[in-house]
């Protein structure tokens, strides 16, 4: 089957709830931020710093040196790319906290992450993408205008960001109840939301699904790996270097999936990618969190 040529079907009424999904999730991360959050990352610039590059230009970088060695199918490594070019995702902070990581860290980084993949995402996705002539060709043919994921992101990440952080200025009360449950209700929403693209399209994902599945773990492994040994070749606290670990590694495949519908018509080898991605870093995430949850020691407060 040719991978490439493969479009995952989502009637107009899926992809909006896909974009519902994905801006209350963000509506709900912001309720628990606030100004403090991004001051934070001035304050104590090594690790943030650490963090930041991890995430949006080590992370892209050596992705693409691992399709040069690996050499996928075109399709598969621009689903690759625009993994690596989206920002960490929001449940990295659940798993820093349960790892023993530094939660105050976690938190400033992915709301940083947050507001600037809607400049970096686009940017990473056009620079490492048009370096590599199979994944070129395919931006070529689809006409991909950066500015347009940019509005798409600044509308489904930037918005919900700062209504949200208005709400708890506001209203902080209201605020904090709303969040306890609208975030993870939010997130199974969207893991249902996941299983149900997998089951409209079983037949599809079973006969390709062989192809992706060892290169999301191979990819994620080295992301994860990535923010770990950068963390400890810089010598940053125990606690940094799981935040470093876990914010690297676990990355918003919502994003991912929403500008693959929207841009990409559905492609077939992102769209795998970007799904089985999105339910493989959570048990990864998981994993490493239980792991280092076993011994854990009070995370310094930034």
């Amino acid at each position: 089957m040719d991978v490439d040529a493969i479009q995952i079907h989502f009637s107009q009424d899926a992809l909006w709830l896909l974009n519902l999904c994905l801006a209350i999730i963000m509506f709900g991360v912001a309720l628990e931020l606030s100004p403090s959050d991004f001051k934070r990352l001035w304050q104590h610039p090594k690790s943030s710093l650490l963090g930041i590059l991890s995430q949006f230009i080590l992370l892209p970088a050596i992705t693409f040196l691992l399709i040069l060695v690996l050499k996928p199918i075109p399709s598969v490594a621009l689903g690759m790319m625009l993994v690596a070019a989206c920002p960490g995702g929001n449940i990295s902070n659940f798993m820093t906290h349960l790892a023993g990581g530094n939660a105050a860290l976690s938190v400033s980084l992915t709301a940083f992450a947050t507001i600037a993949a809607i400049f970096m995402t686009p940017f990473n996705l056009q620079f490492w993408g048009s370096l590599y002539a199979p994944t070129a060709e395919i931006l070529k043919t689809v006409s991909i205008d950066p500015w347009q994921i940019f509005q798409t992101i600044a509308l489904i990440l930037g918005i919900p960001i700062i209504l949200g952080m208005w709400l708890k200025k506001i209203r902080p009360g209201p605020a904090k109840n709303m969040a306890r449950w609208l975030k993870p209700l939010s997130i199974l929403i969207f893991i249902g939301f996941v299983v149900v693209a997998f089951t409209m399209n079983l037949d599809i994902f079973l006969q390709v699904i062989h192809l992706v599945i060892m290169l999301v773990f191979i990819h994620n492994g080295i992301a994860l790996s990535t923010g770990f040994l950068l963390a400890t070749v810089f010598s940053l606290p125990k606690a940094d270097r799981k935040t470093l670990t876990i914010e690297t590694g676990i990355q918003n495949s919502g994003l991912g999936l929403l500008l693959i519908f929207t841009f990409f018509d559905g492609l077939g080898g992102m769209a795998i990618i970007a799904a089985w991605w999105g339910i493989w870093h959570i048990l990864s995430g998981l994993t490493i969190g239980w792991f280092w949850s076993r011994k854990i020691q009070p995370a310094p407060a930034l």
